[in-house]
């Protein structure tokens, strides 16, 4: 039986807002999520549908994965997304794919790469080539991350997207490869294209804050050597790739995507222990670098998010008290040497 607080709650903080409704409103044609199958393709799929609900709107929706999980198929059938059986390097398959106006790209990989660097630079790097010649006639979001920036002074106030990436690691070399390859056919073959370069979504069931949080309730040491990070809720994320779809260019245009804050680990885990009645432990010193993304444009396009840090950490707290699920997937934000 479903926890009701935990579903009052769910439903509170992942309603489409007025805003989102006003732009869906002016974006014509069918979706399709390529790679829907990760943390964030589901609650996005859900919200555009909720939206197109609630603005008496009909598109096809598509969703593309391997499904090596038929619940979550189920799970995205039962919402009204058309769920596609695929894998994206198969290009017979790729090739079979339905047209779209509307392309979300979310297909990656990240965890595990170090020792798959070959499938990390085919995902990461070949595959967007071949997904742009494939839906050169449409418009693409291609998410993208924060790990292809420079680490910089936490007191520089982040890395807006005039800065050079200075990526760390196969992974991030990889995905800044994944944007290059986008901005080449962009510029090829006219294909208006936004990178969307997050760091990091949060939500009820995974992310920084709540790694945090259970750190703090469970008593665990905390390492603060990375003592400062960006976050932005979930569904806010989820409304700004969708309505980036507005915002494509060509030459492709790179957006970074994350919360106003520059966050203390410290100071979360403090403002979490007073909810969670627990006094938070922390080892080791901060460094005086770190991955931080100044988002300042796209606030200038899109406004701040509509839930802010304190509801975060509320929700998260009491997400936790309440025994809420998790996906088990940590982000991994405090890896310094970019191996994942």
């Amino acid at each position: 039986m479903e926890n009701q607080v935990l579903v009052e709650l769910e439903y509170k903080f992942t309603q489409p807002s007025a805003l989102f409704l006003e732009d869906l409103a002016h974006i014509d044609g069918d979706f399709i999520f390529l790679g829907i199958g990760g943390k964030m393709g589901p609650s996005m799929a859900k919200l555009l549908l909720e939206g197109l609900r609630q603005i008496g709107v009909s598109r096809k929706v598509y969703g593309v994965s391997r499904f090596s999980d038929d619940s979550s198929r189920q799970y995205l059938e039962n919402l009204g997304v058309e769920t596609i059986v695929c894998d994206l390097l198969d290009d017979e398959a790729l090739q079979s794919l339905p047209h779209a106006k509307n392309v979300i790209y979310l297909a990656g990989f990240k965890f595990g790469a170090t020792g798959k660097e070959d499938f990390t630079w085919a995902m990461n790097t070949y595959l967007p080539g071949r997904i742009a010649e494939k839906y050169k006639d449409s418009r693409i979001v291609a998410f993208s991350s924060g790990n292809v920036l420079p680490f910089v002074d936490v007191r520089s106030g982040g890395v807006d997207e005039s800065v050079l990436p200075e990526p760390i690691g196969e992974y991030a070399q990889s995905t800044l490869g994944r944007e290059r390859i986008f901005a080449y056919f962009s510029k090829k073959n006219g294909t208006p294209i936004l990178l969307y370069r997050l760091n990091y979504a949060v939500d009820f069931r995974y992310g920084v804050i709540r790694e945090i949080a259970k750190q703090v309730y469970r008593q665990q040491p905390i390492d603060i050597r990375t003592n400062n990070v960006n976050v932005i809720w979930q569904s806010d994320a989820n409304e700004i790739a969708i309505r980036s779809l507005l915002h494509v260019e060509s030459p492709a245009k790179v957006l970074n995507v994350t919360g106003p804050e520059i966050l203390s680990i410290k100071w979360v885990a403090e403002k979490l222990g007073e909810i969670l009645g627990k006094e938070p432990l922390f080892v080791l010193e901060p460094e005086q670098t770190t991955l931080l993304n100044n988002a300042s444009e796209c606030h200038r396009i899109f406004g701040y998010p509509k839930v802010g840090i304190l509801d975060i950490i509320a929700i998260t707290a009491q997400w936790i008290l309440q025994d809420g699920g998790e996906f088990g997937k940590d982000t991994h934000f405090q890896e310094r040497g970019g191996k994942f």
